[in-house]
This record gives C-alpha cells, structure tokens and sequence, in this order.
C-alpha cells in the first residue's frame, strides 16, 4: 500500500508503480489541476483495474456558497455526478455510484 495526497503527503515515489485498485478517499479535493491528477491515476491505473473515490459531491449548485465542504482551505476542486461521467469518458473508464459519494472508475 501506498500514500499520497497532493496536499498532506505528497510522496511522488507512488507515480513509478502501477496499481490494479486505487483508493482516493478524501483527497480528490485536493487535486490543484484535476485533469492533470486524474490522467496520471490513469497512467498508473493497470488495465481492468479500478478507481474507488470518495468525496463529497454537489448535488444542487444555488447549494454552493453556504456549503461547509468549500470552506476547508485545503479543497480547491469540487465535483458534481456530472463531472464524474466526464471524467470516465475522458479516459474510456465506466464509472458507478453506487452511495452518497462514493465512485467507483473502473479501466477497460
């Protein structure tokens, strides 16, 4: 197992393997360039392999401003349902919700 967080642990030594299952919990908030962040999972994601993110997501935009998640000096990058599908289709992944923010990407 490895660790990395672009803010708390920033360890690039993981970006030199490659993984068959990644867990990004609590992190992809903190992504400063989130296309850049996810192509270099994708780089290191191994084919069939999967993506399990979680992070609290908008549901309702007029929501934003009085939302306690954005308040956190450490999250610069919020997310929607929407963006998640682009995200997978920018890469050909499948992407599923299956509960209240947590996705699963999945390689082909």
């Amino acid at each position: 197992m490895e660790i990395y967080d672009p803010f708390f642990f920033p360890d690039e030594d993981v970006f030199s393997k490659d993984y068959s299952f990644i867990t990004c919990t609590e992190t992809a908030e903190h992504f400063f360039n989130p296309y850049e962040e996810f192509k270099a999972l994708d780089e290191i994601l191994r084919k069939e392999g999967w993506l399990a993110l979680m992070t609290c997501f908008m549901t309702e935009d007029g929501l934003f401003e009085g939302w306690h998640y954005r308040k956190d000096p450490t999250h610069v990058s919020f997310y929607s349902e929407e963006t998640f599908k682009v995200i997978a289709a920018q890469r050909n992944w499948t992407v599923e919700i299956p509960a209240k923010d947590i996705i699963l990407f999945n390689k082909k």
